[in-house]
């Protein structure tokens, strides 16, 4: 117990004597700048006339200044008098002049000057170690300076009480894997009394945005025990065992709190395989040290103790394959995309803080916005109530919701861009190309809106289609028409303006081009190719990224070939949009000059405009063999 008071005095005072340390230094430094201030500063031709005056007691010569005491007829008074003495210049009579007159001459060497070195090189070196030691006192005593102590966000079960599975919508599936853990951390004896083991770990995986945060918190808040938050990046640090102290640092704060959940955030920060960098340069001691460690606690405590370890991750195909077998992370939970009643369950979780108008379709919502996960949807609920109280509204109505929705796929409206009537009719036609192509196949989406109002990812117009219900395989038809409809844009230009066409298109044909080479390559739907797959993607399951290379494992013939079907493919839907549109064409006319006067056109607006049925075109497959 001495020894702890001992230890600990220092670290308790040096925070407290810290500004009066600092005080004292600046005293010094003052102190010693009006030592070397004092007395009167003459030139040095001044200096040697008040010398030959006789005005001097006594004269003290230096390498590098003169400094004369004033005669006084006061005992005790003491005046100097300095003068710099200019280098290289030597006058033997000063001295004998001054001895004549009974001056009495002192010899000073220059020594170096203590109080200069103490100052500036003493004085800061001391600063940095007070302020290393007052750091090391408010962060604890692991480490140097700290460095070794967790930054773990600590909560306890009363921060995080309202945050229950209630809060949590649109992944089920998910919500159902972790009951049990909820059960266990509330029940243990019921598991324990069997001879049962809950698992150490469980990982969730799936694309950013899901919810899997919010997940945890929801399993501390449900079963009321304190939640321990950390990122994967904030174990790492420039100091070379860092981050395995951090680790071993953490463990000891959860075993001290059990029944505890231990959240690591980005595993992949710190768990990435430690084979793949075997040899190369990207290898990384530090990372790996810390993953190693991570290993070594997570078999050291027992899983009975109340200690659970959640994590979650984007990138599930790095991990290390040691953290992934049995008693680490036992168990895996995907928390992936909503589908349409899940999308619209998060909606309700959202919009429960936001004054909604009775007109307000959530179900419209929710199929408006396929593919979006949690947090997309939260910030289209948050936009909306953005652009009502803009308009200084009081209910967030339905047209804001749709607003806000184009905002976050297509960007911000440029009503102040002017285009030139040939532009604005180039964009009309185009875009009425996407409508009446999607209208006159049989798998397409039902049109919802065309518009020619531009936006600022560069989009000049939009035909926005709204899904029917939520997909999940595609036929090869379906494929096909899609590029059908890609195609129609490009078909309307070069049918209205005679074969000149434009750079209008080239989002349309980068897709149509990519959806036909995943046709050939991927889907195994090409007959010339066989039913086989070509290449291997090195993109991630939920991350995907538009520089992702792939692993060539085919020849350059086939190859060729690849590049024939997938060209094929395109001109075969490119020749059935000129079908369509051409037999369209009166129709084709009415919605463009529609849109140049209106600039967006709803459903309704062009049912009435289109109210004929549609043309027999035939399938892809009929196509081809009629065209020939």
């Amino acid at each position: 117990m001495a020894q702890e008071s001992r230890t600990a005095w220092p670290q308790q005072l040096l925070p407290q004597l810290l500004p009066f340390l600092i005080l004292a230094g600046l005293f010094m430094y003052l102190s010693y700048s009006n030592s070397r201030s004092a007395g009167q500063s003459v030139s040095y031709s001044e200096f040697l006339a008040q010398a030959q005056e006789g005005k001097f007691a006594q004269v003290e010569i230096a390498e590098r200044e003169l400094v004369g005491v004033v005669k006084s007829p006061q005992p005790g008074q003491i005046e100097r008098i300095t003068a710099a003495r200019p280098p290289n210049i030597d006058q033997p009579w000063l001295v004998d002049d001054l001895v004549e007159r009974g001056v009495q001459i002192v010899g000073r060497p220059e020594q170096p000057n203590s109080w200069g070195f103490v100052l500036v090189w003493l004085l800061p070196l001391f600063l940095i170690v007070l302020f290393g030691l007052a750091a090391r006192s408010r962060q604890g005593a692991a480490g140097a300076f700290g460095f070794g102590k967790s930054k773990a966000k600590i909560y306890d079960q009363y921060t995080h009480s309202d945050v229950t599975f209630e809060d949590v919508a649109g992944v089920e599936e998910a919500e159902a894997e972790l009951v049990e853990v909820v059960d266990f951390l509330k029940n243990p004896q019921k598991y324990t009394k069997l001879g049962g083991r809950i698992p150490k770990g469980v990982l969730l995986v799936g694309p950013p945005g899901t919810g899997k945060t919010l997940l945890a918190k929801a399993v501390s808040g449900e079963s009321g025990v304190p939640f321990l938050y950390i990122s994967g990046s904030e174990f790492m640090e420039m100091f070379v065992g860092v981050g395995a102290a951090r680790v071993r640092d953490l463990f000891d704060q959860a075993k001290q709190r059990a029944p505890c959940i231990i959240f690591i955030d980005e595993l992949d920060a710190i768990g990435k395989s430690r084979a793949a960098g075997r040899g190369f340069v990207m290898s990384h001691d530090e990372r790996e040290q810390t993953l190693n460690q991570l290993l070594a606690e997570m078999d050291g405590f027992d899983s009975s103790s109340g200690v659970i370890i959640m994590a979650a991750t984007n990138n599930p195909e790095v991990l290390d394959a040691a953290l992934l077998r049995a008693g680490r992370f036992d168990r895996q939970v995907l928390v992936d995309r909503p589908d349409v009643k899940g999308r619209e369950a998060i909606l309700s979780v959202h919009a429960r803080k936001v004054k909604l108008s009775p007109n307000v379709d959530l179900a419209l919502v929710a199929s408006r916005t396929p593919g979006m996960v949690g947090a997309d949807l939260a910030n289209v609920i948050n936009e909306a109530a953005l652009l009502a109280a803009r308009r200084q509204a009081e209910l967030v109505e339905m047209r804001d919701i749709e607003e806000a929705i184009d905002r976050i796929l297509l960007g911000l409206e440029k009503k102040n861009r002017v285009m030139s009537a040939a532009e604005k009719e180039r964009v009309a036609y185009h875009e009425a190309g996407h409508a009446l192509a999607a209208r006159s196949v049989e798998h397409a989406d039902p049109v919802h809106r065309i518009s020619i109002i531009p936006r600022s990812v560069g989009a000049l117009g939009h035909t926005l289609q709204l899904p029917t219900e939520e997909r999940f395989l595609m036929t090869q038809a379906e494929l096909h028409d899609q590029i059908v409809v890609m195609m129609g844009g490009r078909a309307a230009e070069e049918i209205i303006f005679h074969g000149e066409i434009s750079t209008g298109a080239s989002n349309d044909l980068e897709r149509a081009s990519e959806l036909a080479r995943q046709m050939v390559t991927r889907f195994g739907m090409s007959d010339r190719m066989g039913h086989l797959t070509y290449g291997r993607p090195l993109a991630g399951k939920f991350l995907q990224s538009p520089f992702a290379a792939e692993d060539r494992n085919y020849s350059d013939r086939t190859a060729e070939l690849i590049d024939e079907e997938v060209h094929r493919i395109v001109d075969e839907c490119h020749d059935r949009a000129m079908a369509i549109l051409t037999s369209r064409h009166g129709d084709l006319e009415c919605v463009a000059r529609e849109l140049m006067e209106k600039e967006t056109i709803d459903r309704e607006r062009l049912e009435q405009l289109v109210n004929q049925e549609p043309p027999l075109i035939p399938a892809a497959a009929e196509y081809a063999t009629t065209s020939k």
